[in-house]
């Protein structure tokens, strides 16, 4: 065999046996290339959220119509609902509100204006029906609407949770 031949075996068998390298690598080195989905304008989670469609229902029925005052807690506050209520609270509000509802969560804290006391009279005062809509849209510059991650009922639920916080006694 001469040595051109030779050669062009080792050649061939050393870009074989690294196409097959590059077979188990292929996950490791990424290379990016650029799609349209990347140049479009986009919005993250909870970022801008859509409003509502004109004349639309959610598939568990209207939580409330607008314009007509706030709505009445249709969710008896039995241990099923509070306990409920309790376990969504703390998933979604003690990292603000605190482990105890009195604002000294990790969160709220660091946050300049200070979550509520839901124990205070403030609070206490106020209709099932408001404090269900402050939890669906939120308050302006304060709190997240809540109604994208939580359905009518776990909103309801935690209505009736907040209702069992008790104001601390220094």
């Amino acid at each position: 065999m001469s040595i051109k031949i030779r050669l062009a075996i080792v050649v061939m068998s050393a870009i074989a046996q690294l196409g097959i390298i590059m077979l188990f690598t292929y996950d490791v080195i990424k290379l990016e290339w650029i799609s349209f989905m990347e140049i479009q304008p986009s919005y993250g989670p909870m970022n801008k959220p859509l409003p509502v469609a004109a004349n639309s229902i959610p598939i568990e029925g209207a939580a409330f119509i607008p314009g007509m005052g706030a709505p009445v807690n249709p969710v008896e506050a039995d241990e099923v609902s509070i306990e409920r209520g309790r376990i969504l609270y703390s998933l979604h509000c003690a990292m603000c509100h605190g482990a105890d509802g009195q604002g000294n969560g990790p969160v709220g804290l660091a946050l300049i204006n200070r979550p509520s006391n839901l124990g205070s009279d403030v609070v206490q005062v106020k209709a099932d029906g408001t404090l269900f809509l402050t939890i669906s849209n939120g308050i302006e510059g304060k709190m997240p609407a809540l109604n994208e991650n939580l359905n009518v009922r776990e909103r309801w639920d935690l209505v009736n949770y907040i209702r069992t916080i008790e104001l601390a006694q220094p």
